[in-house]
């Protein structure tokens, strides 16, 4: 068993690399910080912070499969929220009217981006680099009188900072917590059960049922123990909750339609692709709107959690976005990528960063240590892709 283990891993560094890269990473922090790193209030904390970096990490991982790359987002984020400041705060506009007119606006500013890149032919790093600036200026222009634009509406602050509630009122654990993470694992082992008989059927290589019993048993622990840690603080935070949702439908969406496979196919083989039928610029057009889907919701979670629109909102946030895809196993080649390795990825730099704010690292060697984990992913893609051609 331990034979197939490590032959298993060897064949599957691209996929695991994360999770053992994520483990690493919470030893050596929680050892640096004697255990403060793992306590349920910082775990808790550092999930609530990188939730407007997953979702852009979602969307990201899409426009990278297809091999284009998106620096419009962290400013496109961050104006986003500004303009949903501007409804809630001068306007009187509701909550969820702010929420679906901020959504729609995203949705529209990235199909005119992957119009140019589609129809036109513009190359998408030159899109977005011309959209990156046009974002930081209108930013700029939202939050000149004031500043800051501080927002007053617990409603909308909620989204950010809120907890779900607790409906069975436990008096020292969160239960519903608890069994939102039992039924989680659950999903996950018929999942990955069902996923092993469909291999079964058209004659795949799949795991020997000894090993696939102890993946299904380490994942669930993993799973588990992380729900258990959340249900000891507040419990489930309403940002972890969107993440989670987001990350269902697209792992849905990507795994299970024909489009989620032509977006992949595009990326893989865009040659192959067009002779079989597969539109290239609708594809394209589709996963830019979808971008500007996800970045404007990143924008509402980021302008929610610190209640306020600032002129600096978004920025690098492009950055923490390409960097939490690539870490998850996207390939620089395009055609490889999982959004729900992406929240990996995610969860790799946002603890990442909060651990060596708890150890005092100072700003500068954080940005070069990051800049170097960039690097170290993109060579690990480029290393272990030449050893499976």
């Amino acid at each position: 068993m331990f034979n197939e283990i490590g032959t298993l891993l060897k064949k599957n560094i691209r996929e695991y690399g994360m999770y053992i890269a994520l483990a690493i990473i919470m030893l050596i922090f929680s050892v640096l910080t004697n255990g403060l790193f793992l306590s349920a209030r910082n775990i808790s904390n550092l999930f609530n912070q990188m939730g407007y970096i997953a979702v852009l990490a979602v969307g990201m991982t899409l426009v990278i499969v297809i091999r284009h790359i998106d620096l419009s987002v962290g400013f496109g984020s961050g104006f986003l929220g500004a303009a949903a400041a501007i409804l809630l705060m001068n306007h009187n506009v509701p909550v969820l009217p702010t929420v679906i007119i901020v959504t729609l606006l995203g949705i529209a500013m990235w199909l005119v981006i992957g119009f140019l890149v589609s129809y036109i032919g513009i190359p998408s790093f030159v899109v977005t680099l011309a959209g990156m600036m046009v974002f930081r200026g209108a930013l700029l222009v939202s939050t000149e009188k004031s500043g800051t634009i501080i927002i007053l509406n617990d409603t909308f602050n909620i989204i950010g900072n809120g907890y779900i509630p607790d409906f069975f009122h436990g008096e020292y654990i969160h239960i519903t917590t608890l069994l939102i993470g039992v039924l989680i694992v659950l999903f996950y082992i018929y999942s990955d059960i069902k996923s092993r008989n469909n291999k079964m059927k058209y004659n795949f290589e799949v795991l020997s049922v000894p090993v696939f019993i102890v993946k299904l048993i380490l994942m669930s622990s993993i799973i588990m123990y992380v729900f258990w840690i959340l249900a000891n603080y507040n419990g489930l935070s309403w940002t972890v909750v969107i993440v989670l949702i987001v990350t269902l439908i697209y792992h849905i969406f990507t795994t299970k339609t024909a489009l989620g496979r032509h977006i992949y196919a595009v990326g893989g083989n865009p040659e192959a692709a067009k002779l079989s039928g597969i539109s290239l610029n609708k594809i394209t057009l589709f996963v830019f709107g979808s971008m500007g889907f996800l970045t404007a919701l990143s924008g509402i979670l980021y302008a929610s959690r610190f209640q306020s629109a600032t002129p600096t909102a978004g920025a690098s946030f492009e950055l923490d976005a390409i960097a939490a895809a690539f870490v998850g196993g996207a390939s620089a080649a395009g055609g490889v990528g999982k959004v729900t390795n992406s929240i990996v990825g995610a969860i790799v730099m946002a603890s990442l960063i909060n651990g060596m704010n708890l150890i005092g690292v100072g700003i500068s060697y954080q940005y070069i240590i990051r800049g170097a984990v960039l690097v170290a992913a993109v060579i690990f893609d480029i290393k272990t892709r030449s050893k499976a051609s």
